[in-house]
């Protein structure tokens, strides 16, 4: 049996003064938005920012909560919150390590019937490792 995708996924990358760091990460929200807005109509896709820029975790965390909350209820659903986030860091470094648990506690505890789900870092996957080897050896980019 296929598991339901998320109602929600943050990207969580650690931000930047410069507004031009984030538009890669705000395009990938984009796109799951677009690729998820025909077949799952109420999943969201929104990014969070550890420092440096807004909108920070908590905030986005819970705007994504009160927007599914709120098409739960004018939809006569009754299900938990699912909530995804997908640190956007090519590795496990501190961020991913140690800030995130400690925000995702007290997202938690802020949200005790919301479940969030914390994937590995983005560049983790294989499948990211593959594309950047990729794209470092084609002429293509």
């Amino acid at each position: 049996m296929p598991t339901l995708p998320p109602d929600a996924i943050i990207l969580f990358a650690h931000g930047s003064r410069d507004p031009l760091w984030r538009a890669p990460i705000e395009a990938v929200a984009q796109c799951i938005n677009q690729q998820s807005s025909q077949q799952y109509p109420q999943a969201l896709a929104r990014c969070a920012y550890l420092e440096l820029c807004e909108p920070d975790l908590p905030t986005v965390a819970s705007e994504v909560i009160a927007a599914r909350a709120e098409f739960t209820r004018v939809n006569g659903l009754n299900s938990t919150i699912k909530v995804r986030i997908v640190p956007m860091f090519l590795g496990m470094g501190k961020h991913a390590r140690e800030d995130l648990p400690e925000l995702v506690v007290a997202l938690r505890a802020a949200h005790p019937n919301v479940h969030f789900e914390v994937v590995a870092a983005i560049g983790e996957d294989a499948r990211v490792t593959a594309l950047l080897a990729d794209m470092a050896v084609s002429s293509s980019h």
